[in-house]
């Protein structure tokens, strides 16, 4: 996609405001705010498809929010889907928080506050579509905000791989064929929305499930520190370490539980990816966040009925 927008070469003191200035363009309204200052750094890419937007957006750390004050002044509605590139990023929206990696994808709606946060350099494709295109196939949009999307079934992995294809060769693509590749990607879409509303129905909005999403997300977004405990993140989420565990408890878990059972989850994905079989198992085991690999082979064989290395064996066979 053809560069829009780079902070090279402009003015150290410009940069932030300029960047501000093009996002807002890009996008929709936004307030975006970086402690990085005159070092800040940024690129945004842009092509029309169709009724769609394609854009690629790398930059410095920030945080970026959508106001009511925003919305109010906004003449159009968008849905945007966040594919992760390079990096983490963060996303709040309808009372969830959820985190991007690369290969995952999350969705939030323009009509409604969102905040974004990425506490590191990263790299996203965005695909900017109207909120009739979304609506029309799956209706409200509420359930499905702020989830994270990634290879829980094929069509996950087959919408994000579509969408960031078609992005890519966005600017190649004739007129006539850039419509109806841009409704075929709303389809897959909406075909792996839909089949998340259908198979896993989210819990309402509430303040305590509000909360567990937030801790939730600060959770995933830290899995590779081992010094990961319960007293810190309460700490960093302004919440007790009883309040915490209490609100885990209504879905019959406490916080070292999921802590395990998400470091076990990357880790058996890990171990069966194609691209990281050079890397040996305490490698992947240490990465994220394990430091006795004794006590890793064990939880893992007690959680998914085989040692480490006999799934990795079992997956390069299937």
């Amino acid at each position: 996609m053809p560069v829009l927008f780079t902070t090279e070469g402009s003015p150290g003191h410009r940069r932030l405001a300029l960047w501000q200035d093009i996002v807002c363009d890009v996008y929709v309204g936004l307030d975006c705010t970086s402690d990085l200052g005159s070092a800040f750094r940024g690129a945004v890419t842009h092509t029309t498809l169709g009724r769609v937007v394609c854009s690629e957006v790398a930059s410095d750390r920030q945080r970026v929010h959508r106001t009511s004050q925003r919305i109010a002044r906004a003449d159009a509605d968008y849905v945007l889907v966040a594919l992760g590139r390079e990096g983490i990023g963060g996303v709040t929206q309808d009372g969830r928080d959820t985190v991007i990696r690369p290969g995952e994808f999350a969705i939030y709606d323009t009509t409604r506050p969102y905040e974004l946060q990425f506490d590191a350099a990263f790299r996203q494709t965005v695909f900017k579509l109207p909120r009739d295109m979304l609506q029309r196939r799956i209706g409200p949009t509420e359930a499905v905000t702020a989830i994270t999307f990634g290879a829980d079934s094929p069509l996950q992995p087959l919408a994000c791989d579509f969408i960031i294809k078609l992005c890519e060769n966005a600017d190649h693509i004739a007129a006539e064929h850039g419509e109806r590749l841009a409704e075929q990607a709303a389809d897959l879409l909406a075909m792996t929305l839909a089949e998340r509303l259908r198979t896993q129905p989210l819990p309402t909005s509430s303040h305590r499930t509000a909360l567990l999403y937030r801790i939730k997300a600060h959770v995933r977004a830290h899995l590779a520190d081992p010094d990961l405990a319960l007293p810190e993140v309460a700490r960093a989420l302004g919440l007790s370490a009883r309040y915490i565990n209490d609100l885990f408890s209504d879905e019959q878990l406490s916080f070292q539980r999921y802590v395990l059972a998400e470091r076990l989850k990357l880790c058996r994905r890990d171990l069966a990816a194609p691209a990281l079989a050079h890397r040996q198992i305490s490698e992947i085991a240490f990465s994220w966040g394990f430091n006795d690999l004794s006590h890793f082979g064990r939880v893992f064989r007690e959680q998914f009925g085989m040692t480490p290395r006999e799934w990795r064996r079992s997956a390069v066979t299937r």
